[in-house]
């Protein structure tokens, strides 16, 4: 009899359960990794799209001149813009389409008693304001709660 049991090769039925039970563990465990990176690279995009948001507020600020700025002397100012959509293609491989994020812009002009120059001579007084602090914040929806980030700038 133990000569039969040392000729015998191959799996049991046990072997194979435990295997396949063992790979199909690992096979979950990648998938649920696969779904986090899946979820990283959404909220790195809307990340992006949000800074490339706020530069392109910012740019049409410094365009528009310091004069055009909304602002008073001794408290913030503040106004939201209209929404912004930007899309991207999502991939061909893994669902496709496309992904779009509704952008909110919120321009807030500091107080501008601290870049006030003035100037004096005999005859007059001269005051100007030489720059204005904005700060945009923008704010988006992703997985049910809001995101958003803070992009300071000068406007000379």
């Amino acid at each position: 009899m133990d000569k039969l049991l040392k000729n015998r090769k191959g799996f049991g039925i046990t072997e194979v359960l435990v295997s396949a039970f063992v790979l199909g563990l690992l096979y979950m465990a990648i998938l649920h990794m696969q779904t986090g990176n899946r979820e990283a690279v959404l909220r790195i995009r809307g990340r992006d799209g949000a800074i490339e948001v706020a530069q392109q507020v910012l740019d049409s600020l410094n365009r528009i001149g310091l004069a055009s700025i909304t602002s008073d002397p001794t408290s913030s100012t503040s106004y939201t813009l209209d929404p912004i959509s930007r899309s991207w293609e999502r991939g061909s491989k893994v669902g496709g389409g496309h992904s779009t994020i509704e952008y909110t812009p919120t321009v807030t002009v500091s107080p501008t008693n601290d870049f006030k120059a003035t100037n004096e001579s005999n005859y007059e007084t001269v005051s100007h304001i030489y720059a204005k602090q904005v700060n945009v914040q923008v704010s988006w929806q992703f997985k049910g709660s809001t995101q958003s980030i803070n992009v300071s700038s000068v406007i000379r």
